[in-house]
């Protein structure tokens, strides 16, 4: 058993143990661990397995039969109730929620700086750049047939708890959202859900937002008016990364 006798033996990098590489195992390590126990590499190069199953034990047996980079452990249970602001956000069955669009760092290799907002409205997802090969990964629901749209702009404004206001041309399709013409207050019903960030180009305000939404049923479709929704607990966690200024590509 490998587990049993690792600790005896010293392995090259690119040797297997199990079904990884200790490449692979490096990288998840890089993700899972934030202490000095990750694999290292002595003045000959090879790698000490010993310090490998010290990080296999914090990491778990489990991860090390996966091997995989995109961690869908590092985000353990991210759909619990969450109290915030005063307001009780609900629980989301993780089971009801289709693996691809549960939040997890994913590798993935990009020219765009860390700190980058990426859509692919294709895949449904949305990637926050985190540099080294790595993003953090969230499932989106997108404009439907005629309020699509793509483009590149910037994060001008955030809010907690935004006010909705519908547009003019919303309200002329749905007349019952008249009575929030002056805008509807933050809160569990809202349309823009726990958080927004308002998205700007040269020209202005383009009227898209990122935002939560209530529907959480809604994440992997294309149904909304040309936002780009998220999970209420998802976009708490994007809001807390991106910053003002910070760039945002739709394709």
């Amino acid at each position: 058993m490998v587990l049993a006798k690792a600790h005896r033996q010293r392995i090259e990098p690119n040797q297997r143990v199990g079904n990884c590489t200790i490449r692979t195992l490096e990288m998840m390590f890089e993700l899972r661990l934030d202490s000095g126990l990750s694999p290292y590499f002595n003045a000959g190069q090879e790698m000490t397995l010993k310090s490998v199953l010290i990080a296999v034990g914090l990491a778990s047996v489990t991860a090390l039969a996966g091997c995989t980079t995109d961690s869908s452990t590092l985000f353990s249970n991210p759909y619990t109730t969450k109290r915030d602001a005063g307001y009780q956000i609900p629980s989301i069955p993780q089971s009801k929620i289709p693996e691809q669009f549960r939040r997890k760092v994913v590798t993935y290799m990009t020219t765009e700086k860390p700190g980058t907002v990426i859509v692919d409205t294709g895949s449904k997802h949305l990637y926050y750049v985190m540099g080294g090969g790595k993003a953090v990964r969230y499932g989106i629901g997108v404009g439907r047939e005629g309020f699509e749209w793509k483009g590149t702009s910037r994060v001008a404004l955030k809010r907690e708890w935004p006010v909705w206001t519908p547009p003019a041309a919303m309200i002329k399709r749905r007349p019952e959202l008249a009575k929030w013409r002056g805008g509807m207050p933050g809160g569990l019903d809202n349309a823009l859900g726990a958080r927004a960030m308002y998205l700007y180009t040269k020209s202005g305000d383009t009227g898209y937002r990122l935002h939560g939404t209530p529907e959480w049923w809604s994440i992997g479709k294309a149904m909304s008016s040309g936002c780009i929704r998220l999970i209420n607990q998802d976009v708490i966690d994007l809001y807390n990364r991106v910053e003002i200024g910070a760039k945002v590509i739709v394709k």
